[in-house]
């Protein structure tokens, strides 16, 4: 019996990722955060924030040498071939990351499922290396309101949910979706039922 179920969650902007992925941690899971490894990532020094430096010069950093992710993000957004250049940079150094926490998490044999919150993941072909993907949904006027709760303009947040995949042809690959339109805890419901059916359908044990 394989000792660590892995799952891919992924879904659009401003749907409700984390919210998922933080219910998951509650219930069990060993969660790991692609959002997060990127901002590692980009730490003052490293050979990635070099790259991205001399992709976009200096005019993307703070004054303390940290990356101004915001002003990063008002670059490649605005710029298709900018933004495919940041990706580039950044996806490979990630994947490497979190994969590398998977097969520690595998050889610990501690963990019984780790959960990896990947925006892009089938933007980027990573979807065969879990056991199943879960999609977060929700209608576009639902992301357009959340991200301009976040300051960004439509024209922004327009201009982020079209660098994605159609949320449609996601939830059309995925082994399960959660529909978030609503309260949190209908979300909640939907994760925990997923939750259920995920260590039931792959023989996890149950947490003590």
């Amino acid at each position: 019996m394989r000792q660590l179920i892995t799952v891919g969650l992924t879904g659009g902007i401003a749907t409700g990722k984390s919210m998922t992925l933080n219910h998951w941690q509650q219930a069990g899971a060993v969660g790991i955060d692609a959002d997060v490894l990127a901002h590692q990532a980009l730490t003052p020094k490293t050979s990635t924030w070099d790259e991205i430096v001399r992709t976009f010069g200096s005019k993307i950093l703070n004054k303390d040498g940290t990356v101004n992710r915001p002003k990063l993000g008002e670059t490649v957004f605005a710029d298709e071939q900018k933004r495919e250049a940041l990706n580039r940079v950044i996806h490979p150094v990630v994947e490497k990351m979190w994969t590398e926490d998977m097969r520690k998490l595998e050889r610990e044999g501690t963990a019984k499922i780790a959960v990896v919150a990947i925006p892009l993941l089938y933007e980027v072909a990573a979807e065969t290396q879990f056991d199943c993907v879960v999609v977060v949904g929700c209608s576009e006027p639902t992301q357009l309101a959340r991200l301009a709760q976040k300051g960004l303009s439509e024209a922004q947040a327009r201009a982020r949910i079209r660098a994605q995949w159609p949320l449609q042809m996601k939830m059309d690959r995925a082994d399960f979706v959660i529909w978030n339109d609503g309260l949190l805890a209908v979300l909640h419901r939907q994760a925990g039922t997923i939750w259920a059916n995920i260590k039931e359908s792959y023989h996890a044990p149950s947490k003590n």
